[in-house]
């Protein structure tokens, strides 16, 4: 199993903290988020990660040269990351697609249960991991479910068609990441394609009838980090998000 991190970008909703270095090496009890992903990932099973870079790429490069895991680790520079949305990093990274992937959020936060799960789940060619919670904000990658089937994603659901929230993580076997390699080349070939999520990919595949699962990890710790109130709820809940 192999990884994508999509970690290109700054961060600017985090600065002063991000002034000279990309959010995903802002640290966390002495460790970057980006060495606990990989320590995450690694301890799962995962072979290889791929992480893509852009903002201060020589600063994430010599954090992973501070890496000492099993899993092998390489970069990917994705010259765009100033003027397009990561979409154009799945882009950047498509020839890694060759076979089943992990693909995360860069800025994602994720306890060991849960890389454990979704590693473990095989129920789908495409999986999303969801949570859920009692009220969803504008921010929010918000998902209308069927089931267990992802029906429609995107920050602009209203609250009556919100079932659940993407963390930003996601699984594809060889099938699955054949089909969104194909989705994002078209995509990229848009007038919209530049300033797109890779997560509207998704939506756009689900709402041409593949289809599209879910993995829960409802109760379980993760969080993402854009705002400093993420980043101050991430320091008091360091411990249990980095187990």
């Amino acid at each position: 199993m192999k990884a994508i991190i999509l970690s290109a970008g700054r961060g600017s909703r985090l600065l002063p903290l991000t002034e000279n270095k990309p959010k995903c090496l802002l640290e966390v009890s002495g460790k970057s988020v980006l060495r606990h992903q990989l320590s995450a990932l690694d301890k799962a099973g995962v072979d290889h990660a791929t992480v893509v870079t852009g903002f201060l790429p020589d600063l994430v490069e010599e954090d992973i040269g501070k890496w000492d895991g099993r899993m092998s680790v390489s970069t990917l520079f994705n010259p765009f990351f100033q003027v397009a949305d990561n979409l154009a990093s799945c882009w950047m990274a498509r020839d890694t697609m060759d076979e089943g992937f992990l693909l995360l959020n860069g800025d994602t936060l994720v306890s060991q249960p849960i890389v454990d799960r979704v590693v473990a789940a095989d129920d789908w060619a495409v999986s999303v991991t969801i949570d859920r919670k009692a009220a969803y904000d504008q921010d929010d990658m918000k998902v209308t479910l069927e089931g267990e089937r992802l029906k429609a994603i995107g920050k602009r659901l209203a609250p009556e068609e919100t079932d659940a929230e993407s963390i930003g993580f996601l699984k594809f076997d060889a099938d699955g990441a054949a089909l969104f390699r194909r989705t994002v080349e078209e995509m990229l070939r848009t007038q919209e394609g530049i300033s797109a999520w890779f997560l509207k990919a998704i939506d756009a595949m689900a709402k041409s009838g593949q289809t599209i699962g879910t993995c829960s990890i409802e109760g379980m710790n993760w969080s993402e980090l854009d705002t400093p109130e993420d980043w101050n709820r991430i320091q008091k809940s360091a411990a249990s998000l980095i187990q």
